[in-house]
């Protein structure tokens, strides 16, 4: 495997000191919301996971079809650490609102539009693991994989749109409020700073585990290689 190249060592170091930077913002930066109180602070790290999470997923799809067209397994690897990365970020995600959903909601769970579809997405791709698993040629297991990522797609853009098309108590804190949400709140221009920069700080993690995750890949590939060459 190839040295870590400089500009992913800077990635690094990157990532720890935007994380550093939006935990201060979302911890002491903003102020504290007056109907939830600290417990809303959770709000920018889960809003955070939750877009490179979605759109981790939706890239994975876009990498399953250059798969399809090319037969290039270099598209799979990077389909696969795509759909790793996002599965563990929107793991977060459910876990943060389900802390936040506690004090709005008096209860860690329920079976709200978007809670379902969220649990459905995740439960989806923890699938598509397992059963990856259960196919050993190499292109096989690709083409399984990009179909069912292109397939499972669907889910992303579901899972955010669907607190606007649906009655839920699950705010819509961008955009119009839903009637009967619960747990919604403006936010403040100090919020916004907190909330946006949540955002790049999670864009820039996802591009750096993304990035470890394909390299991870490219030494899992040779492994196997070899492994099919020994059983031969």
């Amino acid at each position: 495997m190839q040295s870590k190249p400089l500009a992913l060592t800077i990635l690094d170091v990157v990532s720890i000191i935007v994380l550093a930077i939006s935990a201060y913002l979302a911890l002491f930066f903003a102020p504290t919301e007056a109907v939830m109180g600290q417990v809303q602070r959770v709000f920018y790290f889960h809003v955070g996971t939750a877009w490179v999470g979605l759109l981790g997923f939706l890239f994975a799809a876009i990498t399953g079809i250059v798969y399809l067209v090319t037969k290039d397994l270099k598209w799979d690897r990077v389909e696969v650490a795509a759909v790793e990365v996002s599965l563990v970020f929107f793991f977060i995600t459910i876990v943060l609102g389900s802390i936040w959903a506690r004090p709005a909601w008096n209860t860690w769970w329920t079976w709200d539009p978007r809670l379902t579809t969220a649990a459905i997405t995740e439960l989806i791709y923890i699938a598509y693991f397992m059963l990856r698993q259960s196919i050993e040629d190499p292109e096989r297991r690709a083409r399984f994989g990009a179909v069912y990522t292109l397939l499972g797609g669907i889910s992303a853009p579901i899972t955010f749109m669907v607190i606007r098309l649906f009655r839920t108590i699950h705010p819509v804190v961008i955009g119009n409020q839903s009637a009967a949400a619960q747990g919604g709140f403006d936010m403040t221009s100090d919020m916004k700073v907190a909330f946006f920069f949540a955002l790049f700080t999670f864009t820039v993690i996802f591009v750096d585990l993304f990035w470890h995750r394909i390299r991870l890949g490219d030494l899992q590939d040779k492994v196997e290689q070899l492994r099919l060459k020994v059983s031969m």
